[in-house]
């Protein structure tokens, strides 16, 4: 079934049945992430929400250590497909799963030896303390189970698999909704039951997807007969799941950077900025699950040699996310009133949110470009130009906007600097897939 969507659908169709789950399954992660965060509104101490704002830097950093393994060895497993090379598929995604689950437990032990100095770091004040470290201390021990619950994802979308891939998802959103409010209000343990929720989601997706592996037919293994230690192993993960994980690392530090500004102002910033984020992150999580959901078809007719393919479903998934983009943007100017009531219902964290919300949607229309391209890249092998891309969008641009931005324009300055990062990085990601595509021709002729 899946070797005839990479050969035989016409590419819309083949998109579609790969990306929609995948979109699907970004969508219900979107509600797993707003979940705590509204859920906790409901308590209206923006202290509470504040704190759930501070951590998500960490969330993010455990992530980036999933997406080393799950995109990273999603984009190598593709490429294996095309190349019908399922014995080696079996190594990596074995591979994938032990080095996560070690990586993840030293994180573990890390964060909770140097915890008082990372709270300092993410900008705590005296008010936000005691919530932000209960929040980070039961996140770090769920660390192996947010991070696998990245890789088994990844590598399940990346054979073609993005049904299970969006239930998997689906099982731990489904979980964390129900459990939030048992948790918060019922056992009265407010940011701690919105931690606990989290976790449990996480650990109920992991069981799902290793049911998957061990009894459908799936390519995928996690037999420890087969995991082995190779160069070629390492290398052709790394080189595509480095970048990613950089990408997410500065997305992380941005973050601590941008808290550290706003908690300067006061915690209803802060507030209203951990609201805004989240609205934006709809975009974000819907346009990745567009390009992530692309990628498996891209990589597999890469290998393939099948350029004109795969340039079809690049184009096609470009005015994909120019749609959604498009729609998404005009429904979040439309409401951003009604969004931020929906969290918190305090006067001035509405004013502040309305006009943050407006201000980080600004590009959304054309937001999903650059992901197209990172996920093109990644699905090629072509680690450099993925690098590039993202240390355009959280680094070399968005980091400096957002320094530079505080100093000469203070609360504006800070509120502009993603979507000027985004600018720039749609901009020199488009220059780069150009200059490839040429080169491929190239060697094909």
């Amino acid at each position: 079934m899946h070797k005839k969507i990479f050969e035989e659908y016409p590419v819309p169709k083949a998109i579609a049945t790969l990306a929609l789950p995948t979109i699907l399954g970004m969508l219900v992660n979107i509600i797993y992430n707003m979940a705590d965060t509204f859920f906790v509104g409901q308590t209206q101490d923006k202290n509470q929400v504040a704190a759930i704002t501070l951590c998500l830097p960490i969330f993010m950093f455990f992530m980036s250590i999933g997406n080393i393994f799950g995109v990273g060895g999603g984009a190598y497993i593709s490429r294996l497909l095309g190349e019908k090379n399922y014995e080696k598929i079996k190594n990596v995604s074995s591979f994938c799963f032990y080095a996560c689950i070690v990586i993840s437990i030293l994180c573990t032990l890390l964060f909770n030896f140097f915890i008082e100095d990372i709270l300092r770091l993410l900008g705590t004040s005296e008010a936000t303390y005691y919530f932000t470290k209960s929040y980070l201390i039961i996140l770090s021990y769920g660390a192996v189970f947010i991070c696998l619950q990245m890789v088994f994802s990844g590598m399940v979308r990346s054979e073609g698999s993005s049904k299970q891939a969006m239930i998997g998802m689906m099982i731990g959103t489904i979980l964390n909704i129900v459990l939030d409010p048992i948790m918060i209000f019922s056992m009265k343990l407010g940011v701690i039951g919105a931690g606990l929720a989290t976790i449990i989601g996480n650990i109920a997706s992991c069981i799902y997807y290793i049911i998957y592996i061990l009894i459908k037919k799936s390519t995928l293994c996690i037999n420890p007969k087969s995991f082995v230690i190779k160069s070629e192993i390492i290398k052709n993960i790394l080189i595509i799941g480095i970048p990613v994980s950089i990408n997410t690392i500065l997305i992380s530090f941005a973050n601590i950077i941008l808290n550290n500004f706003a908690s300067s102002y006061n915690e209803g910033v802060v507030a209203a900025l951990g609201i805004a984020n989240r609205v934006a992150n709809i975009a974000i999580m819907l346009l990745l699950g567009l390009a992530q959901g692309s990628q498996p078809f891209i990589g597999y007719n890469f290998a393939a040699k099948n350029y004109h393919r795969m340039n079809q479903a690049i184009r096609f998934g470009i005015l994909c996310s120019i749609i959604i983009g498009s729609s998404i943007f005009l429904g979040a100017f439309l409401f951003s009133e009604q969004i931020v009531t929906a969290f918190l219902k305090e006067v001035q964290v509405i004013d502040y949110g309305k006009y943050f919300i407006k201000a980080t949607m600004a590009v959304t229309p054309i937001l999903g470009i650059q992901f197209i391209f990172m996920s093109s890249f990644q699905a090629m092998g072509k680690g450099l130009p993925a690098l590039i891309v993202s240390l355009s969008r959280q680094g070399l641009a968005f980091i400096p906007a957002l320094i530079i931005g505080n100093k000469l324009f203070g609360l504006n300055g800070i509120v502009w600097a993603q979507p000027f990062a985004d600018l720039v990085s749609i901009f020199v990601s488009a220059i780069m897939y150009v200059a490839i595509y040429k080169k491929i021709k190239i060697n094909k002729n």
